[in-house]
């Protein structure tokens, strides 16, 4: 599914990571006939056909998996999830994801209760549609998952991100699905926590959505 992405040569010696022509200042276009087709039926729209990367984040979920998040001037990012490795052979999946609202947590309290009780739902439901938890835990619970993220604006700027996240979809039709992202998120600064719930809202990715101008 993902060999014949069109891409760039990747710079050797970068620290920034990348992969398949997604890269850190690069300049990706998104199909705009997969777009005018799904937009009526997904949450988010307006997506902008040329965008450019502003930031880079890095995930390593485990010893063999990682992804990697490119965060795009049009509010957004493409998400790419690797599994055994960091070439374009070991893609596994390809999202994309626009920032649908982000709400301040301002206390200790209210931090507890989002990450008890708001984050992880069997569903969540946004502009009247439903969508439904995709990772489940072993048990009655599905606590969130726990991740952090480290996030570069630059060859010599980068920092972290504690963040604890759930997954939830809906079936739009046969083809096509659609995702939420709620990501209970915390950052220091200042020897302080800067606390937010951020919900995202995204879709899959096919190598011909892709093309790289820069």
């Amino acid at each position: 599914m993902f060999s014949r992405w069109t891409k760039k040569e990747t710079k050797s010696g970068s620290t920034v990571p990348e992969i398949i022509g997604l890269r850190l200042n690069g300049v990706v276009e998104l199909d705009d006939v997969m777009l005018k087709l799904v937009e009526p039926s997904v949450v988010f729209e307006g997506a902008a056909r040329t965008q450019m990367i502003q930031a880079v984040g890095e995930v390593k979920l485990d010893q063999n998996s990682k992804l990697l998040r490119f965060y795009t001037d049009d509010d957004g990012f493409i998400q790419v999830l690797l599994n055994g490795g960091t070439t374009e052979a070991n893609i596994e999946d390809v999202k994309l994801w626009y920032f649908y609202e982000t709400r301040t947590v301002g206390s200790d309290a209210d931090w507890d209760n989002v990450l008890k009780h708001v984050v992880s739902q069997e569903t969540w439901e946004l502009e009247g549609n439903v969508y439904h938890r995709v990772w489940g835990g072993a048990g009655a619970e599905s606590p969130p998952v726990a991740m952090t993220e480290r996030t570069y604006t630059s060859e010599q700027s980068s920092a972290e991100t504690d963040q604890f996240v759930m997954l939830y979809e809906r079936q739009v039709d046969e083809y096509l699905t659609e995702f939420v992202l709620v990501s209970a998120e915390e950052k220091i600064v200042d020897y302080r926590p800067d606390r937010f719930l951020v919900i995202s809202t995204g879709i899959n990715l096919k190598s011909a959505d892709l093309s790289f101008v820069a």
